[in-house]
């Protein structure tokens, strides 16, 4: 009886799993070996890429510059911030402190909120919550003569996410004065993760070029969560870093893409790690965003189309590739 002999195939091709939003793994193969500063480079000059060390202190100055102009001005200032960040907000109050500057015509939106599974918004109480983190490490954190008056302080709840879009537009006089982002693991803007409730038109359909415009004209609202998005923010502080996907919430209240559009100024950093180890999610996130396809499967590739400033830190531009003798 002869041996059978197996001869193995000199290439492996394989089709990603159904719960990845972009597939394209040949585009995706020449996005993964964009590096440095090559990653500045894009068709759209209002859409600005910079590299650097440290892009936090940039997102921090520019938002306290914003805000302090606008006092000294006189003039309401409405932001759109994302959570939880109090590495950005704690310092931010100091330096309204320290500088004295008035808040009183300060209005700040919180982007996104948890949601049980049957869409009830947690309260402020709940303490991986996004409105408590803002509260408590911006909010509570600024001089009371200085701070802004707490009807000033917006965030999703039951009561109000049905017009909450409506909200950012009429007291922003047509939309916010500036909307600071970060994109997660699905390349979502806020919870604008790529699920059904966003990427489907009217007709049941992924919404292309032809009808991008009805895609960002979407309002906010409660969705169901990304797989994704839960496992990313499994290894968040709030939740033990320790990958317990049990415990982070299904759905969210998020804003809309109408109002990352209707924002006079868009400022998005990309730099976060996994506890300051190399390791990072958002490092192929961040070319697909930059350099994808505008497409609601990337739903933060949307600030492609806009003028946006985007940051990203050295550590996140590295090159990257198949590290055998490397483990998690």
């Amino acid at each position: 009886m002869k041996d059978i002999i197996f001869d193995p195939p000199t290439s492996f091709d394989f089709k990603p799993g159904d719960y990845v939003p972009f597939k394209d793994r040949e585009l995706c193969e020449k996005l993964r070996k964009i590096s440095g500063k090559d990653l500045e480079k894009h068709p759209n000059p209002d859409f600005k890429i910079k590299v650097m060390q440290n892009p936090h202190p940039v997102l921090i100055a520019t938002l306290f510059s914003r805000l302090k102009a606008a006092s000294e001005a006189g003039k309401k200032y409405t932001m759109i911030l994302g959570n939880p960040e109090p590495e950005t907000y704690i310092p931010l109050a100091q330096l309204i402190n320290y500088f004295q500057v008035d808040c009183s015509k300060l209005h700040i939106f919180a982007m996104d909120e948890w949601a049980d599974d049957q869409g009830h918004i947690a309260p402020e109480t709940y303490k991986a919550g996004f409105a408590h983190s803002m509260l408590k490490y911006f909010v509570y954190q600024i001089d009371p003569k200085l701070r802004m008056p707490m009807e000033n302080v917006h965030y999703p709840t039951n009561k109000n996410i049905d017009h909450y879009s409506d909200m950012i537009t009429e007291i922003g006089e047509g939309g916010a004065d500036i909307c600071s982002s970060s994109p997660g693991w699905t390349g979502h803007m806020a919870f604008i993760d790529p699920v059904d409730d966003f990427i489907l038109d009217k007709d049941g359909k992924l919404f292309t070029e032809a009808n991008y415009d009805e895609y960002l004209n979407q309002k906010a609202r409660i969705v169901k969560l990304h797989p994704l998005t839960v496992a990313q923010n499994s290894l968040h502080g709030v939740f033990g870093q320790s990958g317990y996907i049990a415990d982070v919430p299904p759905y969210a209240a998020t804003i809309g893409p109408v109002d990352v559009k209707n924002a006079r100024e868009r400022i998005e950093v990309h730099a976060l790690q996994t506890n300051c180890t190399f390791s990072s999610w958002q490092r192929m996130t961040s070319r697909l965003v930059l350099h994808g396809p505008v497409t609601p499967l990337i739903p933060s590739s949307m600030l492609q189309v806009m003028k946006t400033q985007v940051y990203v830190s050295e550590e996140l531009a590295a090159p990257f590739e198949c590290w055998e003798q490397v483990g998690y």
